[in-house]
């Protein structure tokens, strides 16, 4: 009998063995292996804005998380075509949790095509079983910055630039008006649409042609900083949005409104990690932490400071709300009456979901 063949009679047990134990290792590597979490953006993860802020809030669950998660991120992803097929590439490398920071990312219908993947969406409001929505209570936040802004004008003319003629960005635009309005009555706030969530050179020609039609304070209501940069480059007050932009106009800052993503996003990670994740709709607060106000810029004095902070605590104690009755639209058309409060989902076009026209003292089209 030749060695070939007394070979396999003599390991067979131990090949059977080893089989095994690869089997349970590869087993227990699957059990042990990295929850994969992916966030998907509309503009660039470094954008000194909306998707930065997002991607602080990635990188807060990772930190937290540590190799229990791998998370990843898609940036400058366009709704359609594009945001289809980076969802499956990311169902095929196995991702589990998806997170789609821009409104009109995800549906029903696309939830139902992957049946088995969570998918979250900012902004939004189309629920299923495996399909959540989230956002907040940014117009609180808004109308804080817009009381910065209207305590800073001389003339009583604000610029405002501003995205997509979405509920979203009326109800913002809205919000900054009534706090402009607040400490500075009678101010106007003249709106220029860029359509565009974000594009610094837009911006930047809306901010121009604002000053240049008279407002003597910019905010915004898009993501990069270019609006801010013109305001530095000419002296004029700035308020920003979604992040600290200070250091790109360290004299014109007065402040933002901004969002604390990552908490929320380590709760749902969690949530889904041990199976107890569940479709809703989330929408944050001052209160919980989910918005606030950057820091101030030099230019904001400590009278404005203190009526803001006094307002703030209005705001978290339910004593004051920007969207109370009686609210009036451009045209002198009475919207809310008085005693009434706008809700964030029911009422319609008098929902915070279903804004679809401006307040009293807002120069422009709710249709862009």
């Amino acid at each position: 009998m030749t060695r070939r063949k007394l070979i396999p009679a003599g390991i067979l047990a131990l090949a059977a063995t080893a089989v095994l134990l690869v089997a349970a290792g590869a087993g227990q590597a699957r059990h042990d292996a990295a929850f994969k979490v992916a966030f998907i953006y509309v503009g660039p993860h470094n954008d000194h804005g909306w998707s930065q802020a997002h991607d602080e809030g990635r990188q807060y669950v990772q930190k937290m998380l540590g190799s229990k998660v791998q998370t990843t991120y898609k940036e400058n992803i366009a709704n359609g075509p594009q945001l289809q097929q980076t969802v499956a590439s990311l169902v095929q490398q196995g991702y589990k949790l998806i997170f789609g920071t821009s409104f009109g990312f995800f549906d029903k219908k696309l939830a139902a095509k992957y049946p088995g993947v969570l998918f979250e969406q900012a902004t939004g409001t189309d629920t299923a079983k495996n399909l959540s929505e989230y956002f907040g209570a940014a117009e609180d936040t808004i109308f804080l910055s817009g009381m910065a802004a209207g305590a800073s004008t001389k003339k009583g003319t604000l610029g405002y630039v501003v995205a997509y003629p979405i509920p979203e960005v009326i109800r913002h635009a809205n919000a900054f008006a009534l706090g402009a309005r607040l400490t500075h009555p009678g101010a106007k706030v003249k709106l220029v649409w860029t359509n565009s969530w974000f594009d610094p050179s837009k911006e930047r020609k809306a901010a121009e042609s604002l000053v240049g039609a008279g407002a003597d304070v910019l905010g915004q209501n898009v993501d990069s900083p270019a609006a801010g940069e013109f305001a530095q480059s000419k002296g004029v007050p700035w308020v920003g949005y979604d992040s600290n932009a200070k250091r790109f106009a360290p004299t014109s800052w007065l402040t933002a409104a901004v969002y604390n993503w990552g908490p929320y996003y380590l709760r749902r990670v969690k949530a889904a990690m041990n199976g107890t994740w569940k479709s809703g709709f989330y929408y944050g607060s001052i209160k919980d932490g989910f918005t606030g106000l950057a820091a101030y810029g030099p230019g904001v004095s400590a009278k404005t400071k203190a009526a803001i902070a006094a307002k703030k605590k209005a705001i978290e104690s339910g004593s004051f709300y920007e969207f109370a009755g009686p609210l009036y639209d451009q045209a002198g058309k009475l919207r809310v009456p008085k005693g009434q409060r706008m809700q964030v989902l029911q009422g319609g076009t008098n929902s915070l979901y279903g804004m679809n026209w401006l307040v009293k003292g807002v120069i422009g089209s709710p249709k862009g």
